[in-house]
């Protein structure tokens, strides 16, 4: 069994026969950045500093001759041959370094319908390099040109090999570009982005269970986090609590339901604060969470939403035990500024 070594941080994971440095890392809850797991798209290419590894079939575009003789590889196929591999991977805390983000990047919307009573969803393609992102984090969208002021949205799925991007907008009274996107932007135009940007990621080595809390489109990073830990097979149980104020304004039923149908370790609760229906429960979150939990001490937690909201579930969570340092939490300001890490925490470009 090899052990691959992780610097700056030197935490280290076991690497069983066989498996790819990839997998080794995901099953001990690290998440490599990849999209095909194929040796394409170069997405998962570090640079190892110590030991031996099988390359695998890989493509000259996604590792160039010269890549490899720098010591960089693909670790969706890189498979160990010696008892131990150094990468060179995260901070000195064994976070994930950030990508640097991007300015106006090009992007076709190439799909837009409701979902939600006040939200639309939109399904952005990139026109030329896509915008590489951890999940949680959000972009900027605005049309300068007819004075259409940049605002913050989620992206709401992890990332695709197609570099596709799905925002979920919600129309906010007086709000500019929200009532530009629900109004006014059509299937078909050219829009540029800016990002990505923001910490909300949490911790990639977490092992243990999950509790996700959103309210609105706080659900958007909520969404794409989960969506990452279930598609790279996270055992531990996740549970994410939505809070709306009616039916009408939940939305991604579906979704949930099929995760709970496909991963035996999902389930979701929707609750309601505005009306009453059969099969949901009813309350803020203050008031629902101690009837679903009774020790949150063990738990990491997720919350997303308003000011407001994220205060109450942080301030909820930790009178149920939640360690302060396993509270990851976003709020949502209508003004809301790019937060961008330093530089120290930037992947190079």
């Amino acid at each position: 069994m090899a052990r691959i070594v992780m610097q700056p941080s030197g935490r280290s994971v076991e690497c069983q026969p066989g498996d790819t440095v990839l997998m080794g890392l995901e099953r001990a809850g690290y998440a490599l950045p990849n999209n095909c797991r194929a040796g394409a798209c170069g997405e998962c290419k570090v640079k190892v500093t110590s030991g031996e590894f099988d390359q695998g079939m890989v493509l000259d575009m996604a590792l160039s001759q010269d890549e490899r003789k720098q010591g960089y590889g693909l670790m969706c196929m890189a498979k160990p041959l010696s008892d131990e591999l150094v990468i060179e991977w995260g901070t000195e805390d064994a976070r994930p370094k950030l990508f640097p983000p991007r300015e106006n990047a090009l992007f076709v919307l190439v799909d837009k319908r409701p979902i939600a009573a006040r939200v639309v969803e939109l399904r952005l393609r990139p026109v030329g390099q896509p915008i590489r992102y951890w999940p949680g984090q959000y972009v900027t969208l605005g049309d300068a040109r007819a004075n259409i002021p940049a605002r913050a949205y989620s992206i709401s799925n992890a990332p695709r090999p197609d570099g596709e991007l799905v925002l979920q907008v919600a129309r906010a009274d007086g709000g500019v570009t929200s009532q530009w996107v629900h109004d006014q932007l059509q299937i078909g135009e050219n829009v540029k982005l800016n990002g990505a940007y923001g910490t909300f990621i949490g911790d990639p080595s977490v092992d243990t269970p999950v509790l996700c809390l959103a309210a609105g489109t706080g659900l958007a990073p909520i969404l794409a986090l989960a969506e990452a830990a279930l598609r790279r097979g996270f055992k531990k149980p996740v549970t994410l609590v939505f809070s709306a104020r009616t039916l009408d304004d939940v939305y991604c039923r579906g979704l949930m339901a099929w995760w709970r149908t496909k991963h035996r370790n999902f389930d979701y609760k929707i609750t309601l604060t505005r009306e009453t229906q059969e099969g949901h429960l009813n309350g803020r979150i203050d008031a629902v969470l101690p009837t679903l939990f009774r020790d949150l001490s063990k738990h990491t937690v997720f919350a997303a939403g308003s000011p407001a909201f994220v205060d109450t579930c942080v301030a909820t969570a930790k009178k149920l035990g939640a360690k302060a340092e396993m509270i990851h939490s976003e709020g949502f300001f209508e003004q809301q500024q790019p937060v961008v890490a330093d530089a120290a925490h930037l992947l190079p470009a």
